[in-house]
């Protein structure tokens, strides 16, 4: 089987923008911050152009590490065909997500938590670091934004 060339930063970075704005489900990996360890779990997100939405129930381990950490560390794609993000977190309830903003998120989705029982939160994570790569020949060069600043201009 004869792999794909390796990409060329600009069309690294529009598929990485391709895959926020097309995929629905990322790996979301936090911690509590006080040495407990790593928690791994699947949620859905949408990402807006600049931030990622995702919602969790708000006394989960997900839900109370981001509200105590403000980071999280999230996987989205195929592990030959990654994207890592990094970023800061801002929690919201229900309550304060904008209306159109649920909207938009149950419609991306598929899921909508509002109707839920559960009490969910969002969070609003705003990428500081972003790393993609395919195979090895990707290594060097697969940061393309760092301190929330994308490397490549559009």
């Amino acid at each position: 089987m004869t792999e794909p060339a390796a990409r060329t930063p600009k069309q690294r970075k529009q598929d990485t923008l391709h895959r926020l704005e097309q995929d629905v489900d990322a790996w979301v990996a936090t911690a509590d911050g006080a040495g407990g360890p790593p928690y791994l779990v699947p949620l859905s997100f949408r990402w807006d152009g600049e931030t990622l939405l995702l919602a969790t129930p708000a006394s989960s381990p997900t839900g109370r590490n981001l509200r105590t950490t403000g980071r999280a560390r999230l996987g989205i794609g195929l592990t030959r065909d990654v994207v890592i993000v990094e970023g800061t977190v801002a929690s919201l309830t229900p309550a304060e997500l904008p209306t159109e903003e649920g909207d938009l998120f149950a419609a991306k989705t598929g899921f909508d938590p509002r109707q839920l029982t559960t009490p969910y939160r969002y969070f609003r994570l705003r990428p500081r670091r972003i790393q993609a790569w395919r195979e090895a020949d990707e290594l060097d060069g697969r940061e393309l934004m760092r301190d929330g600043e994308w490397l490549l201009a559009d």
